[in-house]
């Protein structure tokens, strides 16, 4: 009998032996190969909008399927309805990965950034970006933004390569918020798109300046037919509350307008000027080259808006240079580039929070009355002449009159570029708003005015004259639902349906004939996820 209970003792003293030792294995599998915190060097962030829409502005080819980037009233088809008016909802996810990992000690850091989006019940099953949500989905539509790597040989330098953002302002646009990105520099209104190439710069404490070359289009690698931007920009803070900078951009032209943007090509006098409402140089077929630069200089004065209760930033950027055509083999003068935009805002915050405030944004681009007959181009030229956009002045705060930033598939201002398609601007906006419950409820009015420079034939100089209100409450940290709501009053300017400097200015409507009044309404739901 004792030689039983001494057996059934081993027993169990080697099965709490076996038991230990596989809850030992199984603490030490957890410890090693679960992570006990999380994963610093992989990070996740991501942009996410929804929004509801009606208006009474929309695209009329049936090829765009609703989807459409560029001026009102341009070749894009849009244009207004006193009887149509659109019901839509759509929908946005910009996700970014980023991943810097310990072995180079956060020196080299690689980000991705993708763009899916689509408006509710559009297709399904399908190829193709901006569409994808109709019944059952699986749309194979993701869009590539940004593949770019982060270099930091030396502290306060880094090295941008790949594709990456091309911005006009002279921070880190991977380490500044876009509200600081929209008020500094030339506000994205020259340059504000994704471009590969390389970018050097160096932040320090009190001055900031990058370098950077940048491939638009490269077209065949054996010839000489690509177009190429290069930049230089430099700030400094002069005062304590005071900032001031310098900035020089070239770009190359060597297309002779191959590449571009689906069927629309790029360049001077591609059909792209006529969707964006740039100037259109009508070069015919005949080959072009062309060199342009941009130098600019631009100031800021409480920048971040917590100094004191005012802020007053601005620019002015000139851009020159030449055009030439090849005809019977020689080249010869096609235009000589000169013209300049400028711009003001000041705002006076006048509570507790910055949404409390009351903001003036005037803006000016200089206008040409004649088109190439003199051979010669007196307006503002911006990235809007090679991408689709590659400028976007959307921080004014008008939504109709100018862009505003909440968009997904529709982009379709009147101005769609600061040169106006060439005839210049004058105009400006002047927006107030409150936060009536203290960075949860904010209420924002405003209005908007502009002219042209030049006028359109038998148009006026008043481009229109705009209205908006908003209501926006902040459910949590860059967490929001909005409720947004604008209309204009189109001015004669529309009146004209003049298409010597790209394609008619009232779009389809006869000359003499003023378009419908455009307004939308939506409400938004937007979350930056971090």
């Amino acid at each position: 009998m004792k030689k039983i209970y001494l057996s059934l003792c081993m027993l169990g003293l080697a099965a709490l032996t076996f038991q230990a030792g596989a809850q030992s294995a199984l603490i030490d599998y957890q410890t090693s190969a679960v992570p006990r915190k999380a994963n610093k060097e992989f990070q996740f962030l991501a942009f996410y909008i929804n929004q509801g829409v009606t208006s009474n502005y929309y695209p009329t080819s049936e090829f765009l399927k609703g989807q459409v980037v560029g001026r009102l009233f341009g070749r894009n088809t849009s244009t207004t309805s006193d009887t149509n008016q659109t019901y839509y909802v759509e929908q946005r996810l910009i996700p970014f990965f980023i991943y810097q990992p310990n072995l180079f000690n956060g020196k080299a850091i690689l980000r991705a950034s993708f763009e899916i989006d689509w408006t509710w019940g559009d297709a399904s099953y399908g190829t193709g970006g901006n569409i994808g949500g109709g019944i059952s989905g699986d749309q194979v539509n993701i869009q590539t933004q940004n593949i770019e790597l982060e270099l930091i040989p030396w502290k306060g330098y880094a090295i941008n390569l790949g594709l990456m953002r091309m911005f006009d302002s002279p921070y880190n646009p991977y380490r500044t918020l876009a509200d600081k990105m929209l008020t500094t520099g030339y506000r994205l209104a020259y340059w504000g798109t994704d471009a590969v190439g390389v970018s050097i710069r160096r932040d320090m404490d009190f001055s900031r300046w990058k370098a950077g070359f940048y491939k638009l289009y490269e077209n065949d690698i054996q010839l000489d037919d690509d177009v190429n931007m290069f930049e230089a920009m430099y700030e400094r803070q002069v005062s304590r509350l005071w900032k001031a900078g310098v900035s020089a951009n070239y770009a190359r032209d060597r297309s002779e307008g191959k590449g571009g943007v689906s069927i629309l090509g790029q360049g001077l006098n591609s059909m792209l000027a006529q969707y964006n409402g740039t100037f259109q140089f009508r070069f015919g077929s005949d080959p072009y080259k062309a060199d342009i630069f941009w130098l600019g200089g631009f100031f800021g004065r409480n920048q971040d808006f917590m100094m004191d209760r005012w802020q007053v930033t601005g620019f002015f950027n000139y851009n020159l240079g030449k055009a030439e055509v090849k005809k019977e083999g020689s080249w010869e003068k096609g235009a000589d580039i000169s013209g300049f935009g400028a711009n003001l805002k000041t705002a006076y915050r006048y509570g507790q929070t910055t949404d409390d405030q009351v903001k003036l944004d005037l803006i000016y681009t200089t206008g040409d009355k004649n088109g190439l007959d003199d051979k010669k181009y007196s307006g503002v030229m911006t990235a809007n002449t090679w991408g689709a956009p590659g400028a976007i002045f959307i921080s004014s705060g008008a939504y109709i009159l100018f862009p505003h930033a909440n968009v997904v598939n529709r982009y379709t201002p009147a101005v769609a570029d600061i040169s106006n398609m060439g005839y210049g601007l004058a105009g400006g906006t002047l927006v107030a708003s409150r936060g009536i419950i203290p960075n949860k409820l904010v209420a924002k009015a405003g209005t908007a005015l502009a002219f042209s420079n030049a006028k359109p034939l038998l148009g006026g100089y008043h481009l229109g004259t705009e209205a908006n209100a908003a209501l926006i409450y902040n459910l949590g940290t860059y967490m929001s639902l909005e409720l947004h709501g604008a209309y204009m009053w189109l001015g004669d300017f529309y009146e004209s349906s003049d298409d010597a400097y790209g394609s008619p200015v009232n779009g389809s409507f006869p000359s003499g004939t003023r378009p419908y009044n455009p307004f939308t309404a939506f409400v938004v739901f937007k979350w930056l996820m971090f």
